[in-house]
């Protein structure tokens, strides 16, 4: 999403046409830990609790980087209408070309992944995929109603696609009441039903995770604001903030471990937010410098540009790479699963480029089949 704003003396340089440097290669990054955690997560068995060495423990938490991409898309999303006084315009037209960008390459992948669930691998402990299956997730219901997933990536397509409607009212609630009405507003109704679930910590299962995740794309939505507040706002160091407020969060996970961690990700998620969207803050308004040079660099702006197929057929391709192609060669563990970053990690991306070139580069170069 692009955005006109006033560059600083120095920092936050804002490319021809107002493009936003830095976030595209944040969301190249962002899907390829995502492509890392499904080969830990297939290679060692036990999760949430880590059966591998150690030291890939940092590639256990997959939902956290989901929950970056949903803070990201709020972000991004927002930038145009906080230029324009928190006005969104016409919400039909900004439904439908949500649905015209993120659909038809989501639709693709979710052919190809039936297929190979059926034919090759199997992607649910339930059974191959079936008519109800076809059915939900070809509506994008898959958070609504259950059925045997086709491709495990996929509940968050669900849970963004509900947000996407969620946020015209958002943004009718920023212009009107002020941000720290929509946020504490938001965050009170989750934290409520938090509290109110039979246990302490709310049992996430595969469906109704929309709800639960609101506060942290709203997070992202906020912080946009960041874009076109005073110049003292847009001064302020938010990469350090972030860092100060991912430290207990970071802490806590370290001391507590990773299956309590998984457990208790109702809690991470809004604990993790606020660091999340302070650091998209940084990056936006241009620091640390250093870092915003590295995520604009052309390798990372253009795995950020592919990034949605990437997490879109990623993970049948290293599910057949681990459990029909890796056991011919290698013995199961760290062998395997560094037998599928060699061999898993380079076909997703490379499918990926192609899938998007067929998929998705069209519908992102157009918004609709008349435009030029």
């Amino acid at each position: 999403m692009a955005v006109l704003v006033r560059p600083l003396d120095g920092t936050g340089e804002v490319h021809a046409g107002g493009h936003v440097p830095g976030l595209d290669g944040l969301r190249g990054l962002a899907a390829l830990y995502v492509v890392l955690f499904h080969c830990w997560l297939l290679a060692f068995p036990g999760f949430p609790r880590n059966s591998g060495p150690s030291w890939l423990g940092w590639l256990m938490y997959g939902r956290l980087a989901v929950v970056f991409f949903l803070v990201l898309s709020g972000f991004s999303l927002a930038l145009s209408p906080a230029r324009n006084g928190w006005r969104q315009g016409d919400v039909s037209r900004f439904l439908r070309r949500r649905a015209w960008r993120i659909l038809p390459p989501y639709w693709a992948a979710l052919v190809l992944s039936v297929a190979v669930a059926h034919f090759v691998v199997r992607a649910s402990h339930h059974g191959p995929p079936n008519y109800r299956t076809v059915v939900v997730y070809g509506l994008v219901l898959q958070d609504m109603f259950p059925a045997r997933t086709p491709n495990g990536a996929f509940w968050s397509i669900a849970v963004e696609a509900e947000l996407y409607l969620l946020f015209p009212l958002l943004l009718l609630v920023r212009r009107r009441l002020g941000a720290a009405v929509l946020v504490t507003g938001v965050t009170l109704l989750v934290v409520a039903r938090g509290l109110l679930a039979e246990n302490a910590s709310p049992v996430e299962g595969d469906n109704w995770l929309a709800p639960n995740l609101a506060p942290v794309f709203v997070a992202g939505l906020t912080a946009a604001g960041v874009m076109v507040a005073r110049e003292r706002v847009r001064r302020m160091p938010w990469h350090w903030l972030s860092a100060l407020a991912m430290v207990p969060v970071l802490s806590l996970i370290a001391v507590k471990g990773s299956a309590w961690t998984v457990h208790h990700y109702f809690w991470v998620d809004l604990a993790v937010a606020p660091a999340m969207a302070m650091f998209l803050a940084a990056i936006a308004t241009g620091r640390p410098d250093f870092l915003l040079r590295l995520l604009a660099s052309r390798p990372l702006r253009s795995l950020g540009n592919f990034s949605y197929s990437l997490y879109l057929i990623h993970l049948p391709i290293v599910m057949v790479v681990v459990r029909k192609i890796a056991p011919n060669y290698v013995s199961a563990g760290l062998p395997t699963f560094c037998f599928t970053v060699v061999v898993g990690l380079p076909a997703s991306v490379l499918s990926a480029w192609l899938f998007a070139e067929i998929f998705e580069m069209p519908f992102k170069r157009k918004r609709n089949w008349r435009a030029e």
